[in-house]
């Protein structure tokens, strides 16, 4: 099994939890280092030789504003090398990682049959790469959101990002108005591996189970770190200045929840279940 992007947060999640769920199989975790995506040739050639029985597709140019500054780029990298993948496992299960920005958040509760309505590059790539996975009844798309937890580089997490800003002494200014069901990415982890391992695939959403601010966010993870002294500020997308973002992206994830062996639960639920969790 390859997995790709174990250098992130979700693929070093998944890649923790290979031994639990797919022990005595060769799982290969990818990290930029180890094969660069782009180089087409090296990917069909290691392809070849490792010859996987399932891909599970984590990497990915995932910071908005970088996507938004280099289109190009972007799309190299969310959508060229997914189509890559997808042609290389024509034949076998492809698992690729998606987003809740696909949605314009207007109204949120997206179910798997909304229709799309990007309104960043980064959306926009990850929609045109929806489409490529999709044309195989094989392959299967998790659309995510938010994940929290610990990733290798200590900046992958949304509370990692907050953390990192309080050590610094920055003041973070959250939106009251904007909202997502923000998800440990053990939970994606785990999840995903059961999607992957039922042989059902498709679309599917998987988030937690709470809609949140990201001020209500913010409030939840300093609230683990006093000793970082947060300092949080309430704000408004009506008066954020920057590329377009979407209100409320919250998903809907009866579908998956249906084939899952326990239930999703809510970012207060799951932290108050970890007291002692460093989050």
């Amino acid at each position: 099994m390859w997995i790709t992007g174990t250098g992130g947060l979700i693929g070093s999640h998944l890649a923790r939890l290979a031994a639990e769920f797919a022990p005595g199989c060769r799982v290969i975790p990818l990290t930029r280092a180890k094969l660069d995506l782009t180089d087409f040739a090296a990917v069909r050639e290691q392809f070849r030789r490792d010859a996987p029985q399932l891909v599970i597709h984590c990497a990915a140019l995932s910071r908005s504003p970088v996507c938004q500054a280099d289109p190009a780029l972007a799309r190299k990298l969310n959508v060229e090398v997914t189509a890559a993948l997808a042609e290389l496992a024509a034949n076998i299960p492809l698992v690729f990682f998606s987003t809740d920005l696909v949605f314009d958040g207007c109204r949120g509760g997206y179910v798997e049959t909304d229709a799309v309505n990007p309104l960043s590059v980064y959306a926009e790539t990850k929609v045109e790469a929806e489409r490529v996975v999709l044309a195989n009844p094989r392959h299967t798309v998790v659309r995510t959101t938010l994940n929290g937890g610990a990733s290798p580089t200590g900046d992958r997490g949304f509370n990692e990002e907050l953390r990192r800003a309080w050590q610094a002494g920055r003041k973070t200014r959250l939106f009251t108005d904007e909202f997502r069901c923000p998800i440990a990415a053990a939970i994606t982890a785990r999840a995903t591996w059961e999607l992957a391992l039922r042989s059902q695939p498709g679309l599917y959403h998987l988030a937690g189970s709470q809609r949140l601010s990201r001020w209500e966010i913010g409030q939840l993870v300093a609230a683990r770190c006093p000793e970082l002294n947060p300092r949080l500020e309430p704000g408004s997308l009506k008066d954020y200045q920057g590329a377009p973002r979407p209100a409320d992206t919250s998903l809907n994830c009866a579908k998956a929840q249906a084939w899952l062996s326990f239930d999703l639960p809510g970012l207060a639920g799951w932290l108050a279940a970890r007291p002692r969790e460093l989050f």
